[in-house]
């Protein structure tokens, strides 16, 4: 036990410093993920050694993972599925599997017939949408086009990964797993409709749970965490990956609250982001042996590469070729493209399902997931780095920096002012709608 709350208080430490770190970093541009890897890296086995990687520490990383998931999914507009733009998210999720397996069968290294290889293939497909919308929402992209449609392809990166990780990743035989699922799908719905005629109907139950949503009992809260806990374990009892449980228990509250609830959902943020998620963060960055991913830098570079290959070429093509979108920008469209390239949650997921049934060795999965981590960094990078560049018209600073060489570092300080002006404006101007619409 004292080992357990040792390790507890390092990575409380950790999660603590890494916001404080995160504002000396000039213009943020390194997201907060990014710094509690880096920290797990650091406090992990393979390094300091001083976070110990025990069942108890394990089950509450795994809450963790399930908080994130629950988050994305309470965060998904029905829309973002079952729309127009959705469809195309899930359309070019197909193609981008497609694409994925084929390129595994031209690595050597993997199978595309064996579970390593088809669980680099997943890996391949998705998109860290409960990452991003941290990182959106601080930017103030999510009511943006450019927000919009990441939500509606990167929607699609992470609810298609989750059921091809179940079709795909199970030693049952495929038709035990559809009937499983199927099962499953069963009683989430259940879990939907229940609370929802039972909430309009007014019963005892519901007004209970009203009445004490602000006290101490918490109702509103127990009843969330009750959902989430039921239906991952119902997960893990029907031998499913625990992110199938938590975004369907998202995905479940949503349908039950449709018009939300501030007041839920900052709760539900202080417990996740105050304590689980971070932890989640830290201890999936205690699991990378760097040794490893000294030892073999070539997986990890075309692991990226390919991640740009088979996600972002595909979703940029997509979003080009549609009647509603095209008319966005090329940068816009390429920064959209490099949001749903952004990966590290599935990655670790479904490694971890490969190296436990023996077809992935940790030391793989170490790359794996340090290259997932890359993209947490650089793929927002890159896309904050398209937007504002495109904002500012960086052609026209160069072309007046080619007429007026003496000028220019007078030219790029206004480049750079004027950035800002169009970025804050950017980050106004949907606030500045609905508080209009409002009246």
């Amino acid at each position: 036990m004292a080992a357990e709350l040792v390790t507890l208080a390092y990575i409380a430490l950790a999660a603590f410093a890494c916001p404080l770190i995160a504002q000396f970093i000039p213009g943020k541009s390194i997201p907060e993920t990014v710094l509690l890897l880096v920290a797990g890296m650091l406090l992990g086995p393979h390094v300091l050694g001083v976070v110990e990687l025990s069942d108890a520490v394990s089950l509450l990383s795994e809450l963790g993972l399930a908080f994130l998931f629950l988050l994305a999914g309470y965060e998904i507009n029905p829309e973002s599925i079952t729309g127009r733009q959705g469809r195309r998210g899930a359309a070019t999720w197909l193609v981008t599997l497609l694409i994925a397996f084929a390129a595994v069968a031209l690595w050597p290294l993997f199978s595309a017939r064996e579970t390593d290889g088809i669980a680099v293939a997943i890996a391949l497909t998705t998109t860290a949408l409960g990452t991003l919308l941290p990182i959106l929402q601080d930017r103030g992209l999510m009511s943006t086009r450019e927000g919009g449609a990441v939500l509606s392809y990167g929607t699609w990166g992470e609810l298609g990964p989750i059921i091809a990780m179940a079709l795909l990743l199970s030693t049952r035989a495929r038709w035990e797993t559809v009937l499983i699922l199927a099962a499953f799908a069963a009683v989430a719905v259940a879990a939907a409709v229940v609370p929802r005629r039972a909430r309009q109907a007014g019963g005892f139950v519901m007004r209970f749970i009203s009445r004490n949503a602000e006290n101490n009992t918490q109702m509103l809260v127990r009843s969330v965490v009750m959902m989430l806990v039921a239906l991952t374990a119902l997960s893990a009892v029907f031998n499913l990956d625990i992110v199938l449980g938590s975004f369907a228990a998202g995905f479940v509250i949503r349908y039950v609250i449709p018009e939300g609830s501030e007041a839920l959902e900052g709760k539900l943020s202080a417990i996740a982001h105050g304590f689980f998620i971070p932890l989640f963060f830290i201890v999936s960055g205690a699991k990378i042996d760097m040794t490893a991913v000294f030892a073999n830098p070539l997986l990890l570079v075309e692991f990226i590469v390919l991640l740009l290959l088979v996600r972002t070429v595909p979703v940029f093509a997509a979003i080009t070729t549609d009647r509603e979108t095209r008319d966005m920008t090329p940068r816009s469209r390429l920064s959209v493209a490099l949001y749903c390239t952004t990966a590290l949650p599935l990655i670790v997921a479904v490694t971890s399902v490969a190296t436990s049934s023996g077809a992935m060795s940790a030391e793989t999965s170490s790359v794996l997931v340090a290259a997932g981590g890359v993209t947490v960094f650089i793929m927002p990078f890159l896309a904050q780095l398209l937007l504002r560049t495109a904002d500012a018209e960086l052609g026209g600073a160069l072309r007046e920096i080619a007429s007026e060489p003496r000028r220019a570092a007078q030219i790029l300080r206004d480049h750079r002012a004027l950035e800002r002006e169009k970025h804050r404006a950017r980050r106004k101007g949907p606030h500045e709608r609905r508080r209009r619409e409002g009246r």
